[in-house]
Formats: C-alpha cells, sequence, structure tokens
C-alpha cells in the first residue's frame, strides 16, 4: 500500500505537537498527562489524554473537513462514550463544541506567548440553551515533550 503524505492542513496545530502536563484544579493538585501526535503518516492528529482522576482516559482523532475550514474530533474514553466535536485553532485560540440534545459542550483553550502554556475551560448546556461552567484545565508542555 502507498504511503500518504502527510496532511497540510494540520500544520496549524504543530504547535499543540509533543507531551503535555494537564492539570484540573477542581480535582485537587494531581496531574495528568496529554501527548499530542500525527498518526497514519501525519494524516491525523491524536490526542491522548490521562487526565488526573476522576476524569476518564480519552483519545481524540483529529481531521480537517475541506468544505467548512474546520476540524472534525472523533471522541472516545474509558467509560466507553463516543463523541463527535467540530473544533477550530485560529489566532493561538483553541475551540471544540458539539451540540447534542440535553448536553451541548464547548472548550476554549489559549495558547501562551511562548507556545508553552493552555489556559483552557470546558462549559456545558444542559437545556442547549444555557451555559455553565463545568471546569478548568491548564496544560504545561514538558520541556522533553
Amino acid at each position: 500500500m502507498a504511503t500518504m503524505p502527510p496532511n497540510p492542513a494540520l500544520d496549524a496545530l504543530d504547535v499543540l505537537l509533543g507531551e503535555w502536563t494537564a492539570e484540573v484544579p477542581q480535582f485537587g493538585d494531581a496531574q495528568g498527562r496529554v501527548t499530542i501526535d500525527r498518526l497514519e503518516g501525519g494524516a491525523f492528529l491524536r490526542i491522548r489524554s490521562q487526565p488526573p482522576p476522576p476524569a476518564p482516559t480519552a483519545t481524540q482523532l483529529v481531521g480537517l473537513d475541506d468544505s467548512s475550514g474546520l476540524y472534525t474530533v472523533l471522541y472516545y474514553d474509558s467509560r466507553g462514550v463516543s463523541r463527535v466535536y467540530r473544533m477550530s485553532f485560529d489566532g493561538g485560540v483553541w475551540k471544540m463544541w458539539r451540540e447534542a440534545p440535553g448536553f451541548d459542550q464547548r472548550f476554549t483553550g489559549t495558547l501562551s506567548a511562548d507556545g508553552r502554556g493552555i489556559q483552557a475551560a470546558w462549559e456545558k448546556s444542559l437545556d442547549n440553551e444555557a451555559w455553565e461552567h463545568d471546569f478548568d484545565i491548564f496544560y504545561t508542555k514538558r520541556a522533553d515533550g
């Protein structure tokens, strides 16, 4: 089988590649680990998350939809939960969101000027109208990542 070339549509996400620690203040002082790398010779981006408990371990696969210019994220976690998110990354602002009856979600993360930190938060809506803060998450790029 012929090898595919890397997907240039993912180049804007290269700043996210590497090993990160993840802290969720609502979960205490424990740290988790997030690995972001290219998959299938660069055709997709993979995000593997091992956050601090009680959050689930998760894998996300990211690709770009040529027609919309937005990324699509396929999510699966250790609880057996599968979800599809839309994603954008522009000007150092990383966004993911999903619209689902009874449980909308959105994530916004801002990349630090040096590219070694991301301050982010998840929000949720249980009625698809009113939004509430769910939790914060802080990513720090590991020196070896």
